[in-house]
């Protein structure tokens, strides 16, 4: 069942207003004026192996993330029916009861992270999934996904894109981003990340895109912002940061799936003339047995647009 979604940015007028994303929190009966627009590959079709960095373990720099635009206040976004992922319309039965599956893994763990004794793996009482719980202290490991963060950068009609010195996906082209931290905000860590891996300091604008890839546990919250100063430069996990306009993105040189649906979705809402990009809600669900590398091996189901 898929939780509320509530997601906070800036207007997209010209007004000094912002904008609360707020999706439905059950979308077996969605609000009449939801509108739910399912694809099948924005391109080819399923998931990547997603970020999979090691960026958690990386030392922070010493400049803090530049803080959040101030005086933003918040209203509800509104949208209008459309047709389901099965095509159907929306007087049809399946338009208004849209299944979620979560098809994610969960790695065995043999051994407690407190106390270091052996596991059993067993359901709980009261809960309906198998999890570790040690035999000696009784502790239950719970596994949740990760987050990653990032920007999508616009400057003088181009994209922001930094070339990755680092595995997985060493020498693709990426947005810059990374594993939440704790203590930070979302947009606080995407700041962060952008600072760390381009030596940009960005302005966050509004939320851009949440799309959540199950099958590894990792959910992305990509940003759009502008950069406060035209001077970027290739942080420690990056051998080159470059401008790119629409037209040149290397689509065939993106490092993960979410990166290449972001960057589909921006370009989308450029040619439908929507004045500023809208906000995205998706899952990337990969194709069992594809490898991390095939980043056009998705589908992006469930998605939304407000």
């Amino acid at each position: 069942m898929l939780k509320a979604i509530q997601i906070l940015g800036s207007s997209s007028s010209s007004s000094s207003s912002g904008c609360c994303f707020s999706l439905p929190n059950r979308l077996r009966n969605p609000h009449p004026n939801l509108l739910i627009i399912s694809r099948k590959p924005i391109e080819p079709a399923v998931p990547d192996s997603g970020y999979r960095d090691s960026d958690s373990s990386k030392p922070h720099s010493a400049s803090a993330a530049p803080p959040l635009r101030k005086g933003c206040f918040f209203r509800a976004c509104r949208m209008s029916h459309s047709r389901n992922h099965s095509g159907a319309s929306p007087s049809s039965p399946s338009a208004t009861s849209v299944a979620i599956h979560t098809s994610g893994s969960s790695k065995k763990i043999n051994f407690c992270q407190w106390c270091g004794g052996p596991t059993k793996h067993e359901i709980p009482d009261g809960e309906e999934k198998r999890r570790a719980i040690c035999t000696q202290c009784g502790k239950i490991a719970y596994e949740n996904p990760k987050m990653v963060v990032g920007c999508l950068i616009e400057h003088e009609d181009k994209i922001l894109l930094c070339k990755r010195k680092i595995q997985p996906s060493y020498g693709l082209w990426t947005l810059p981003a990374g594993y939440m931290e704790i203590g930070e905000s979302a947009a606080e860590g995407a700041s962060r990340e952008t600072w760390e891996e381009a030596n940009a300091e960005v302005e966050v604008l509004s939320p851009f895109a949440q799309l959540d890839i199950p099958l590894i546990g990792q959910t992305y919250v990509i940003f759009l912002a502008k950069l406060k100063r035209p001077h970027f430069s290739p942080g420690p996990e990056s051998s080159e940061c470059r401008l790119f306009a629409m037209e040149d993105i290397p689509f065939d040189s993106l490092a993960f799936s979410s990166m290449l649906v972001t960057l589909k979705l921006y370009i989308e809402d450029k040619k439908l003339g929507l004045g500023r990009p809208k906000f995205h809600y998706g899952i990337i669900n990969k194709r069992p047995g594809t490898s991390p590398s095939e980043i056009h091996a998705y589908t992006l189901d469930h998605h939304m647009r407000c």
